[in-house]
């Protein structure tokens, strides 16, 4: 007699859970859908409401941790989600790609003093210019060779970085530029400064509010564009590669190209937050961009549900906010967050909201990951079997 082991079917009531929802939306008419989608962008514009601050950031400021490490993990996670959730490839050097954004917005504004729009658009360039340099040598490796060898892109960018004086050094660049300010923004006759106490384009030091907006404007693009790359050709050439690279060559995908497209992607992502960003600090240094914060970013990607942008988004926002959120607790708060990352992997490894294709990935022994860990059968595959005998 086969017994339903508790855990597996904790596990298998929030899997039926996530899928009636999942159903239910795709039934839902289109006009819902971008109902829905309007409401969450003007949440999200009201998110550094100060009467939301003693609850999200006791300890810091509500505002300030929106833009950065939040918002800026978020974007980040995205476009990282692109290249690991979508297309398989495990990159842990993917801090490289912000850091590079982060300096072309720092030389080219303190030394050619061009204008912050044209910056965005050089540095997205640079970027994706970036993406395709590591990934024509590198792109024939797979799983862990790959993993090794984009670890070494993203240090030896660092240490470049560090040991080159003419960008700096170890000291950085100070005194970047901010993005153009417009002074008392008025909309269909309103005027935000005199209604909201805020100027949403008034960029400076002191105000981070403007920054945010900024930022939540760049993510709805990165969002719309990564969404129409997933319903394109363009990804369903990543879900075959991400599936089986062998078979997908087999019949005709070119996997070499398309892999090349999500490095570019990617990477083109990660400069644009990085260019933002450095408009924001007005200073770098090779410090910022640690492996750390790849690592980071990658575990945001896995906890919220590698391949699913909404669980991809949820798994950052919470991968940058809880520490904040605990921050009166000092070094235990550290202890605290990475004993809920094992448990959250022990419970939900396919993380918290998972595609379905991707959990049945998981099951059928893909480790959740691409290729990467294929010869590891998942957690139900091992239920089940355990409950056969």
């Amino acid at each position: 007699m086969n017994q339903k082991n508790p855990l597996a079917g904790f596990r298998d009531g929030l899997g039926r859970f996530g899928d009636a929802v999942h159903d239910r939306w795709l039934s839902t008419p289109g006009w819902q859908r971008w109902v829905l989608y309007v409401l969450l962008i003007v949440g999200a514009l009201l998110l550094p409401s100060e009467s939301l601050a003693p609850i999200m950031s006791p300890y810091t400021d509500w505002a300030t941790i929106l833009f950065f490490p939040i918002g800026t993990y978020v974007v980040l996670a995205i476009g990282l989600n692109v290249v690991v959730g979508q297309a398989g490839l495990l990159d842990l050097g993917f801090v490289a790609f912000y850091a590079v954004g982060g300096y072309a917005m720092a030389l080219i504004g303190t030394r050619l003093g061009w204008n912050f729009w044209l910056i965005l658009v050089v540095g997205i360039g640079i970027c994706a210019l970036s993406g395709l340099t590591l990934g024509a040598p590198t792109l024939r490796l797979r799983g862990d060779y790959l993993a090794i060898v984009t670890l070494g892109f993203g240090e030896i960018i660092r240490i470049t970085a560090r040991n080159t004086d003419e960008i700096g050094g170890p000291n950085g660049i100070r005194g970047i530029p901010h993005p153009p300010s417009i002074e008392d923004f008025s909309l269909f006759g309103v005027n935000f400064s005199e209604v909201f106490g805020v100027d949403p384009f008034k960029y400076g030091n002191l105000n981070t509010h403007p920054y945010y907006y900024l930022l939540v404007a760049l993510a709805v693009i990165v969002i719309i564009l990564v969404k129409r790359w997933e319903k394109s050709r363009v990804g369903r050439a990543w879900a075959a590669i991400r599936e089986d690279e062998d078979a997908a060559e087999v019949m005709g995908v070119p996997t070499f190209r398309f892999k090349l497209l999500a490095f570019a992607i990617g990477a083109s992502i990660g400069g644009a937050m990085g260019v933002l960003w450095a408009a924001k600090s007005i200073s770098i240094n090779p410090n910022d961009f640690q492996f750390l914060l790849s690592a980071t970013i990658l575990a945001a990607v896995v906890m919220g549900g590698s391949g699913n942008l909404p669980g991809v988004m949820l798994g950052a926002f919470l991968v940058a906010w809880l520490p904040e959120r605990f921050r009166g607790l000092q070094e235990y708060r550290m202890l605290i967050f990475g004993a809920v990352l094992v448990a959250l992997m022990i419970f939900r490894p396919e993380g918290l909201l998972p595609s379905r294709q991707r959990k049945a990935e998981l099951q059928e022994g893909t480790g959740g990951m691409g290729t990467l860990g294929a010869e590891v059968p998942g957690p139900d595959s091992q239920v089940e079997e355990v409950a056969s005998k």
